[in-house]
C-alpha cells in the first residue's frame, strides 16, 4: 500500500516543482495607479484616459478622465499593452524606430501596438508585472510623466526615459 501511495504522489509533486511562478499586479494597485496618473494630468489641465495591463497585455483596469476625448481610451491600452510587451517605455521605441527606419515594421506586430510615447512598464521588486498606458496629453512627454506618477504612486521602479 506505501508503495502505491509513493507512486501516486512523486509525479505530481515532481511537476508542480516544475510550475512557473509570477508575480501579479493586485487589482488594488493597478486602481491606485491610474488615480495618481489621471489626478496629475488634471491638475495640468489635461483630460486623459489611462490604462493597466498585466504582464500578458490583458486589460486590469482603465479609467477615463471626465471630458477625456474617446480615442484616449483605446491609445491608453494600447501604450500599456505595448510597455509590457516590449518591457521598455514607448517612448523609447518611437525613439529606436525613428533612428532605425527599418524597425518601422514593429508597428504592424498586431493591432494593439502603439508605438508613441506615454506607456510604460510596470516594474515591481525587479519584475515587469505589467504596463502603464496614458493618452490624451498633449504631447508624449507628458502622457510620460502622467503615467510616471502613476508609477510612483505604487512605488514602481522608474521607467521615464531621461530627456535629452
Amino acid at each position: 500500500m506505501a508503495t502505491l501511495v509513493l507512486c501516486l504522489v512523486t509525479p505530481y509533486g515532481t511537476f508542480a516543482d516544475e510550475l512557473l511562478k509570477e508575480s501579479v499586479l493586485p487589482l488594488s494597485m493597478a486602481s491606485k495607479a491610474i488615480q495618481a496618473a489621471v489626478e496629475s494630468c488634471k491638475k495640468d489641465g489635461y483630460r486623459v484616459s489611462v490604462s493597466v495591463v498585466d504582464r500578458a497585455g490583458i486589460l486590469r483596469a482603465m479609467g477615463r478622465a471626465d471630458g477625456a476625448g474617446p480615442h484616449t481610451v483605446d491609445s491608453s491600452r494600447k501604450k500599456a499593452y505595448t510597455a509590457a510587451s516590449a518591457r521598455r517605455p514607448t517612448s523609447e521605441l518611437a525613439d529606436l524606430i525613428t533612428k532605425v527606419p527599418t524597425l518601422q515594421t514593429l508597428r504592424d506586430i498586431n493591432g494593439d501596438i502603439l508605438i508613441l510615447g506615454g506607456g510604460l512598464p510596470i516594474e515591481l521588486g525587479g519584475e515587469i508585472v505589467g504596463g502603464i498606458g496614458v493618452g490624451g496629453a498633449p504631447g508624449a512627454h507628458l502622457d510620460d510623466a502622467c503615467a510616471q506618477d502613476g508609477l510612483d504612486a505604487i512605488g514602481a521602479a522608474s521607467k521615464v526615459p531621461a530627456p535629452k
